[in-house]
């Protein structure tokens, strides 16, 4: 008979960690469904799209930034800006084609950063 493994800390932290991931995903997602209905709404579908544009950037980027503090181990010195270039590169495209605006394509890409605010709230009051 075998024993069951104890789950180590580093594995407890991995499995919040990727929980917390997978919640942050989830809100931001359903933010960027909400606001560019509601962008929609009340005004026209083309700045619709462009938020949505930078929503999905955002979300381009998140999965990014995930992905570079899961490798981080304490010996880790590359921060990888790189992940910046999603971002860049659709706000330098968005100023060479004439049906992109800028404003809704750089909020779309906030959105990720109402949900991490949205998160800490939600765990600060109901905690």
């Amino acid at each position: 008979m075998s024993t069951p493994s104890v789950p180590s800390e580093s594995d407890r932290g991995m499995g919040e960690y990727q929980q917390l991931q997978h919640k942050l995903l989830l809100t931001t997602l359903s933010l960027i469904g909400i606001i560019f209905a509601s962008v929609w709404l009340y005004y026209d579908l083309p700045v619709a799209l462009n938020y949505l544009l930078g929503g999905c950037t955002g979300m381009v980027y998140l999965r990014m930034l995930a992905r570079d503090v899961a490798k981080i181990d304490g010996s880790s010195t590359n921060l990888g800006y790189g992940r910046l270039a999603p971002l860049v590169g659709v706000l330098i495209f968005a100023t060479q084609w004439q049906n992109l605006q800028i404003v809704p394509i750089f909020l779309g890409f906030l959105t990720y950063k109402v949900a991490i605010i949205i998160y800490v709230l939600r765990t600060s009051f109901l905690s």
